[in-house]
């Protein structure tokens, strides 16, 4: 059984949750990242065949204010939001509302235009769909008004032929996937995960966050300059005007992902808000045979390779994709980031180093969220730590084959 944690480390943190005895690796792992890897504010929950085994929370929300950061605390997710996506696409895919390897003009006749005809859904799933960004500015507020960004990416001319290259849809997947939920379920893709998903599952996690909760939100923190790495092949295009690396991170329309329009607005790719309890609780159904959401067969389906690359469109170095779901990815070796999971893994990771997965073989579920953004653009030393210290008090001996294994 979990034990209560309570403790003040040197530096002055709190930490505060709960630990099963055999999960004592990652309690101290999550110790080290504020005493040694300049963690502010962070949380980690991990359940193993449904129960909850680790339940941490640290540190604190707002520096600024000193305000302590809480079990109800949540933030802003980013990308880890399309783990979330992808489960109403599939949900709604067994349903027969959409069919995986329908073409998108099907249910969405306008997107089939300007070299995007024969796009499937399998395609937008997997990022190979053909827009991993526009290329005209958005205008100011634009990720807020999704009937404006759905027309962006109708219009928009194809960046290559569908299915013939993998980009990642950074924020695009909000408007693409995110479009065929809505199309498919007949109503907003908040309002479906709100009531098809996280009230069934009782999970504090919001696509387009109530007013009401907004006072229990941690301010994002930037990424420290110095931990970038200057040497990368996207921080490189990153700093050259009308790369799609550039266009990914800076033609937003100004967006400000700490504020209260961006929170309250739906954004499947990148606003989800939440903590680490809400993603773990999230995957714990996909790594127990499907919890009611999902036909084992499909969770089969979507923890397998269905798109992989040397060099990834938009970030530069290799990346693996299930449908929907990014895979166990080790760039340990050629200097791109990295997110080292298990061999059936699969969940997402959000933008400075969040993350959540299912683990099925392992009957695992995990969640990391925080507030200091990391510089990289998967796991950084934080988060892979964690997610190592899980897998070892497993008995999971290494990852020296680019995934943990026994």
């Amino acid at each position: 059984m979990p034990h209560a944690v309570e403790e003040t480390l040197p530096n002055g943190t709190l930490l505060q949750g709960v630990c099963a005895p055999a999960f004592e690796p990652v309690l101290q792992a999550f110790r080290d990242n504020f005493v040694a890897r300049n963690e502010v504010g962070a949380s980690v929950c991990v359940t193993r065949r449904g129960e909850t085994v680790v339940d941490l929370w640290g540190g604190l929300a707002a520096p600024k204010t000193e305000a302590p950061w809480t079990r109800d605390t949540v933030s802003i997710v980013f990308s880890c939001t399309k783990g979330a996506t992808a489960l109403c696409a599939h949900m709604l895919i067994e349903r027969g509302a959409l069919g995986l390897h329908d073409e998108v003009a099907k249910i969405w006749p306008l997107f089939a235009t300007n070299g995007k005809e024969g796009t499937t859904v399998a395609n937008m799933l997997a990022h190979t769909s053909p827009v991993p960004h526009v290329r005209a500015p958005v205008r100011i507020g634009g990720y807020c008004d999704f009937d404006y960004m759905v027309e962006r990416v109708a219009t928009e001319s194809a960046w290559w032929e569908p299915g013939t290259r993998q980009g990642y849809q950074g924020v695009t997947y909000a408007w693409t996937v995110g479009n065929l939920v809505r199309l498919a379920a007949g109503q907003p893709l908040g309002e479906f995960f709100r009531t098809e998903i996280a009230e069934k599952r009782g999970l504090d996690f919001h696509i387009g966050l109530p007013e009401s909760e907004e006072h229990r939100v941690a301010p994002m923190l930037a990424p420290d300059f110095a931990e970038m790495n200057m040497a990368a092949k996207f921080t490189q295009a990153l700093m050259q005007p009308g790369t799609l690396s550039n266009l990914f991170m800076t033609n937003s329309g100004e967006a400000d992902f700490n504020s209260r329009e961006i929170h309250a607005a739906e954004i499947g790719s990148a606003n989800g808000i939440t903590n680490a309890r809400g993603l773990a609780g999230l995957y714990a159904p996909l790594a127990n045979g499907g919890g009611g959401f999902l036909r084992p067969e499909t969770i089969a389906r979507i923890s397998r390779a269905s798109a992989a690359t040397h060099m990834d469109a938009t970030l530069l170095q290799p990346l693996r994709f299930g449908l929907g779901y990014m895979i166990s990815t080790d760039n340990r070796q050629t200097g791109g980031d990295s997110a080292i999971l298990g061999e059936t893994a699969f969940g997402h990771v959000g933008m400075g180093g969040s993350v959540g997965f299912a683990d099925p073989d392992a009957e695992l579920s995990f969640g990391y969220t925080m507030n200091r953004m990391g510089a990289g653009i998967l796991l950084n030393e934080r988060g892979q730590s964690l997610v190592d210290a899980t897998y070892a008090a497993l008995g999971y001996h290494s990852n020296a084959s680019g995934a943990w294994r026994k």
